[in-house]
């Protein structure tokens, strides 16, 4: 009779480590080279858990940068990796959780929607490559994040140091990667991508508002003020997306079931 053992894929960025700082630094230093200069944390938290190629097309594009993609990959790249070797961040649950994962023996691997150089600096910087020894980058997949192609992905030989069995838990920086949107408790902006704005919303509905309980608008916007001054937008956004029902007289709102 044969058996099914369990190997747990983690992302990396957002999941294990604490990235944003460097990523947003390196990509600041980057297009201040290309005389962008109002490039802001509002608008990198736009891309995060996104692909660094696909981020870079899209800031070529927005800000008509002349110059071709692989010459922002190299820098982006550069400026990161003297910044994640002097300084990454690992969340201590997460370390412990790997820890316990590899006492059990339990296979474990990363697939990142990083450069496979930006992986490894920051596994060995952090300790983290002594449990982690099976990467897959964005380099190695035909499609980068947000599709599944780098976690669904078998392990390439060029890839692989060891062998994962076919079922697989996926660990991602979906709830975790909510984290990087606020300063202190607040949310900095809004997201202007729809899919990093549902991400947020969700988190929102579930942390500052309870099941089968009705709210008042004023109190919906006592809550939502909790984390950012614009709660009409808020409100608009978590009513429009169906995580909030409002009566026709806009008396009372409940979280959808």
């Amino acid at each position: 009779m044969s058996t099914t053992r369990t190997a747990v894929i983690f992302d990396l960025d957002g999941t294990l480590v604490d990235s944003e700082p460097n990523y947003y630094e390196a990509g600041r230093r980057l297009l201040e080279r290309y005389d962008v200069t109002d490039f802001g944390w509002d608008r990198h938290t736009d891309f995060i858990g996104i692909g660094t190629r696909e981020t870079l097309e899209a800031l070529k594009e927005e800000y008509g940068i002349d110059a071709p993609v692989e010459e922002l990959l190299a820098g982006k790249n550069r400026h990161y990796l003297e910044l994640a070797r002097a300084a990454t961040e690992v969340f201590p649950e997460m370390r412990a959780f790997v820890e316990l994962l590899h006492a059990r023996g339990v296979p474990m691997a990363v697939a990142s929607g990083s450069s496979r150089a930006a992986i490894e600096a920051v596994l060995g910087g952090t300790g983290l490559d002594a449990y982690l020894t099976t990467l897959v980058s964005a380099e190695e997949v035909e499609r980068g994040k947000p599709a599944p192609d780098p976690s669904k992905m078998r392990c390439p030989a060029r890839a692989r140091r060891g062998r994962l069995p076919a079922m697989s838990d996926n660990v991602s920086s979906g709830s975790r990667g909510v984290a990087a949107l606020f300063s202190h408790g607040r949310l900095t902006a809004i997201p202007r991508k729809p899919a990093r704005r549902e991400q947020l919303l969700v988190h929102l509905t579930e942390t500052l508002f309870e099941r089968d309980r009705s709210y008042t608008e004023p109190e919906v916007n006592e809550a939502l003020r909790t984390v950012h001054e614009d709660c009409s937008a808020l409100r608009r956004y978590l009513v429009v997306g169906g995580l909030l029902t409002r009566t026709r007289d806009g008396a009372s709102y409940r979280r959808a079931a």
